[in-house]
């Protein structure tokens, strides 16, 4: 099987291609294509991915090509995790929302939507060239915002594009471990939008072992979602929130803790990937040992300045394992290739999953996949305060779609105005002014 990674020259492909390598069962991926637009990253990360490769018998073959046709030819999947604007794009985001005293994070707020203004057009191309050039293909999505990504390239691809991301899982096996339950093993009830969902139950089984955990006070805070939100809130709630709602919650926080901050995060990964880049840039550098040091201190310092707004110091070691994007996208791809049944918390088209949205509208949750594809499971109604939420949030979405189909300014206003982080009209009219004046990927916005 051929899969194609765009975005090839990311920092984070060696964890796709490591997860690869793990797999030796009959038909796994046996070639890789990395595509992306800066040749220079693209040779880093082959270097890196030949020395990940060395004395593995059947390892992927890796090419790199800068030519987005030549990559999606003959492609069985598709990975997508480009990044439109690149890091200097994310340290401008979170810098204009900043001067304006709302959140600029790249999925979240102020940030996301200008994020997502500029990328849905690059990814709409993206998936007509895959029609046009690799119809029976699958695109697994990991590109921000990875909801609305997914759904504006659902418009083209339908249910052959599915939407991953890290967080969901990554929260159910921090819960599982601190229950003592195999979270291979456990079912997860997790429902929501991509960075705006909660884990409602765990159940081994049949029984939901949830209760137990908010009962426990030093359990609950034990863990990182535990330390950010508290017992107190966790209890109200009756469910553990994935970790992107600690800007919701505690907004005012977080904003004062990233405005107070020396850099943000986006400022702080341009500054430490330019660093690995430009090593790597050397001959001689050593690519994996520099990648994997690198990888640790990006692991360290996720969400640093939500923990210092919750007053809960670094990250426990135990906290450091992601949720293993690459482990969900080589599940995903080997229950689709091999009709392997498998469950896993996907980004999908709705249905009639959650009734308070679309059949249409993407959405985070449990689903079974197979050959054809994944297929979301029925899940119990939204509270009314997560209804809120995640029907606000969707409309955003939705004028950040026709906004980008339009070129219409004045619906990317409204998209900033509705969204609950962005408290004014007059801030959402100067931050569209403040993003169209930064990014060249949005003078397509008309007044």
């Amino acid at each position: 099987m051929k899969l194609t990674i765009l975005g090839g020259g990311g920092f984070r492909v060696p964890l796709v291609y490591g997860a690869l390598l793990a797999d030796h069962a009959e038909g796994r991926v046996s070639h890789v294509t990395l595509h992306d637009l800066d040749a220079g990253r693209l040779s880093a990360v082959a270097r890196v991915l030949a020395e990940q490769g060395a004395g593995v018998a059947d390892a992927p073959s890796v090419e790199a090509t800068t030519d987005l046709d030549e990559a999606l030819r003959g492609a069985d999947f598709v990975f997508s995790a480009i990044r439109v604007g690149g890091l200097e794009g994310r340290a401008a985001d979170e810098r204009i929302a900043l001067a304006e005293g709302v959140l600029g994070q790249e999925t979240v707020g102020a940030g996301g939507i200008a994020y997502g203004l500029r990328t849905v057009p690059v990814a709409l191309h993206i998936a007509r060239r895959v029609a046009a050039l690799a119809p029976d293909a699958w695109v697994i999505n990991f590109t921000n915002p990875a909801g609305l990504v997914t759904e504006a390239m659902s418009r083209v691809l339908g249910d052959r594009v599915i939407g991953i991301c890290d967080s969901p899982v990554g929260l159910g096996r921090r819960v599982a471990r601190i229950l003592g339950a195999d979270p291979d093993e456990a079912w997860i009830d997790y429902v929501g939008l991509n960075h705006l969902g909660w884990l409602r139950g765990l159940r081994v089984g049949g029984r939901d072992q949830l209760p137990r955990l908010l009962a426990d006070e030093q359990a609950l805070g034990s863990f990182e979602e535990g330390k950010l939100f508290g017992a107190d809130w966790l209890r109200s709630l009756g469910a553990i929130p994935n970790e992107y709602l600690h800007y919701y919650y505690f907004n005012r926080e977080a904003v004062q803790a990233y405005q107070r901050a020396e850099r943000t995060r986006g400022a702080y990964l341009l500054g430490q990937q330019a660093g690995f880049y430009e090593e790597m840039s050397k001959p001689d550098t050593p690519a994996l040992a520099t990648w994997q040091r690198t990888l640790a201190d990006r692991e360290a310092t996720y969400m640093a300045a939500n923990r210092e707004a919750a007053g809960v110091g670094e990250r426990d070691e135990d906290d450091l394992e992601s949720g293993g994007y690459e482990k969900v996208a080589l599940a995903l791809m080997r229950a689709i290739a091999r009709n392997e049944r498998a469950t896993l918390i996907l980004n999908v088209r709705n249905r009639t999953t959650l009734s308070v949205l679309d059949a249409d509208a993407v959405v985070e949750v449990p689903c079974f996949v197979d050959a054809a594809g994944a297929h979301p499971v029925s899940v119990a109604p939204l509270p009314y305060h997560a209804v809120g939420l995640v029907t606000a949030v969707k409309a955003v979405e939705r004028e950040v779609l026709a906004a980008a189909e339009s070129g219409s300014r004045a619906t990317a206003v409204k998209a900033f105005a509705l969204h609950p982080l962005v408290d004014s009209v007059t801030v959402a009219r100067r931050l569209v002014d403040g993003y169209t004046a930064e990014h060249e990927g949005l003078a397509y916005l008309r007044r």
